[in-house]
């Protein structure tokens, strides 16, 4: 069956790195554009990351210049490399799979890691 399965958070103190990991499992991972979401309590889910089938990032503006999307298509992975973490980068951080043209809300989720980022 289809999962995604994140590891890699934790609590880390404000200007510390964190890199995340999403494994992908029952599904051609290398058809689907990737992305990190997050959701901080008490608020919306909020888009972070994403990369298409093509390599193409995008970064939500909070997140430009400290955060790296990637994916390593032989691995059926995608990471996300977090430095100069805020305390407002406290989240759970989830990632998400989906065909290119299609919402992310209607794709593969996995059940989120948490992010705590300590001042």
């Amino acid at each position: 069956q289809v999962q995604l399965v994140e590891s890699g958070g934790g609590l880390v103190q404000a200007g510390g790195s964190l890199r995340l990991s999403c494994a992908a499992s029952g599904f051609t991972f290398s058809n689907y554009k990737v992305a990190w979401f997050r959701q901080g309590a008490g608020k919306e889910r909020e888009f972070v990351a994403t990369s298409r089938r093509n390599g193409d990032t995008v970064y939500t503006d909070s997140v430009k210049g400290r955060f790296t999307i990637s994916r390593d298509n032989a691995k059926n992975t995608v990471y996300l490399q977090m430095t100069s973490l805020k305390p407002e980068d406290t989240a759970v951080y989830y990632c998400a799979a989906q065909y290119d043209l299609l919402a992310f809300e209607n794709g593969y989720w996995g059940q989120g890691t948490q992010v705590t980022v300590s001042s």
